[in-house]
């Protein structure tokens, strides 16, 4: 078994790998890619591919695997966007964070495809048991050829908040831009002496990153000439996407989302509430004031797949990519599980020409 020895972005605790039951057999890495282009290819065309909660330790579900193959082997992307939750606090030692990674990065890494993850509210939980916190596991990740994620911006918020550009055909330009934040885990016990009982209690994009974004954004159009078109990758949902789903802050009725049906262009399902922080970030506003950002895309409510224009701005789920998480009800529970693709094209006004999911009964897994 060939073991690539250059690991020095991996802490010494975890330079002797175990030899785990998965259906991989060791975790071989490689030198951080520090020198990728994302680009159109010739015919002006880029294709991305999200996949989202996996949420799994070093023991995958062949059935996820499956599904990742089957995706990039249909879809051919230039691209991979991993969403968060990729890990559960299920690991206990840092060569099962080592494995659980090892499973994740073989589909894209076997077929050379350039790829990134942002961290969910799950990945962090077993740091206790680890010893290994996001900044540990963001360093596994990307020592992995063809990973493309940074440590990230200093000094703000959160792990690994990025920037990627994909430069058009010709090489000459920046032609799209991807934004990946990390929104968080869990909100804090309390603040200013109040606890959250009766709020949600998940995470919520913090005011720095926030002008991280819209200070970066300006930056590039003034580098550039232009507002680059972006789409942006996090993983837990803006309150936005509720009020969208109803066209409504108060409103809850079937009436409200019928209207919002056809006032925002929904498409797809809303099988569990929207899970965001008790927070509005107030990134929705600024990405309006911006105008570069064509969509949110976020994975967390693993049963939700729906996608819609809330007030030019798409706001869209990925249903869940991982067998090892909770799905549907009953015989449903897999019918769900999938990714999400995003057609992109330099020649079109904004880039982004369309994006729909794909099922992994559309390959006959159950």
């Amino acid at each position: 078994m060939f073991f690539n020895r250059n690991i020095k972005h991996i802490a010494a605790a975890i330079a002797t790998f175990a030899i785990s039951a998965t259906i991989f057999c060791s975790p071989a890495l490689a030198m951080t890619n520090n020198n990728v282009q994302l680009k159109f290819n010739s015919n002006g065309k880029f294709k991305i591919v999200q996949f989202t909660d996996i949420q799994q330790d070093k023991d995958i579900d062949q059935r996820t695997i499956q599904l990742m193959e089957k995706v990039l082997d249909e879809e051919k992307p230039d691209f991979v966007m991993v969403t968060g939750d990729n890990l559960t606090g299920d690991c206990s030692t840092p060569e099962s964070v080592s494995q659980a990674v090892y499973n994740i990065a073989q589909p894209m890494e076997k077929r050379a495809i350039n790829w990134a993850v942002t961290f969910g509210n799950h990945d962090e939980e077993a740091a206790e048991k680890t010893g290994l916190n996001e900044e540990d596991m963001l360093k596994i990740y990307m020592s992995y050829n063809h990973n493309v994620n940074q440590p990230g911006v200093k000094n703000i918020t959160g792990t690994g908040n990025m920037n990627l550009l994909i430069r058009d055909s010709k090489n000459k330009k920046a032609a799209f831009n991807l934004w990946l934040l990390d929104s968080g885990r869990y909100a804090p016990e309390e603040i200013a002496g109040q606890d959250f009982k009766g709020y949600p209690d998940w995470d919520w994009l913090r005011f720095d990153q926030v002008r991280w974004y819209y200070e970066t954004s300006e930056k590039l159009e003034q580098q550039y000439g232009y507002k680059v078109p972006s789409i942006m990758f996090m993983h837990i949902p803006l309150w936005e996407y509720r009020f969208m789903w109803y066209a409504s802050v108060d409103g809850r009725s079937a009436d409200n989302h019928s209207y919002a049906v056809t006032k925002h262009s929904i498409v797809g399902e809303r099988n569990e509430d929207e899970c965001p922080g008790p927070f509005n970030s107030g990134l929705f506003a600024a990405m309006l004031e911006r105008g570069d950002v064509k969509g949110v895309f976020v994975g967390h409510d693993h049963v939700n797949d729906y996608v819609g224009n809330y007030y030019g701005i798409l706001l869209g789920y990925s249903a869940s990519t991982g067998f090892d998480t909770y799905g549907l009800d009953g015989n449903e529970k897999d019918r769900l599980r999938g990714a999400r693709i995003f057609n992109l094209d330099e020649n079109v006004n904004g880039a982004l020409v369309e994006t729909h999911m794909v099922f992994a009964k559309d390959y006959g897994i159950q």
